[in-house]
């Protein structure tokens, strides 16, 4: 493509277009589905839409928050946190889960869902999720620039201490990704894909 083809700005200039698209061009992106809980013992469930896996051994996860939020704070406080897999089926819970309210508020009573106590971690659980992972936080950054000024945004890394899976998802000892339609987001205030299992293919590396 050459430059006439392309439609280019630079960011601290601003995009220019009806909606930034950054975060629809890095996508989709899993879900970071975080319970935490406080010093005080209130459970917090919010949804995270920068987040992923960063290490295989030991076993890595983190999620950014723009802004210090409520899960930043209880993890700060307690060391430990749960990633719970969003799936189509659970959409809509998820969804209710991102409405701000105040901290004592426990959101898996406002979506309805089922709060199952940790087995290594004092966080529990949703219990409709097919996946969860426990973890205990390795490190909270502060994110910055290239300039090195500081950026109103946190990420949160934390080792996979657990791991919760429903046996239905798992067909001749392999996890089949899809069968749980997790739902990933993609740009704009509301726009998810389905991941399903007609959409998948094969491409091994070379060696």
């Amino acid at each position: 493509m050459t430059d006439k083809d392309l439609y280019f700005y630079e960011p601290s200039k601003g995009h220019g277009l009806k909606h930034d698209p950054f975060n629809a061009i890095i996508a989709p992106r899993p879900i970071g589905w975080i319970s935490s809980r406080d010093s005080k013992g209130h459970v917090n469930l919010a949804p995270y839409s920068f987040f992923n896996a960063f290490c295989y051994v030991p076993p890595i996860i983190g999620f950014s928050s723009t802004n210090w939020k409520d899960s930043v704070e209880n993890i700060q406080q307690t060391g430990e946190f749960v990633w719970n897999l969003a799936t189509m089926d659970l959409a809509k819970h998820m969804n209710a889960t991102a409405a701000h309210v105040a901290p004592e508020v426990d959101e898996f009573e406002v979506a309805g869902l089922t709060a199952v106590p940790g087995k290594l971690v004092n966080v529990p659980r949703v219990g409709e999720s097919p996946v969860a992972f426990e973890c205990k936080v390795s490190d909270i950054v502060r994110l910055k620039g290239a300039d090195g000024k500081e950026a109103d945004a946190w990420l949160t890394l934390g080792e996979v201490v657990a791991v919760h899976i429903d046996k239905a998802m798992i067909k001749d000892g392999v996890y089949q990704t899809a069968a749980a339609r997790p739902i990933v987001r993609a740009g704009r205030r509301g726009d998810y894909f389905e991941i399903k299992p007609e959409n998948m293919f094969e491409m091994v590396r070379p060696d």
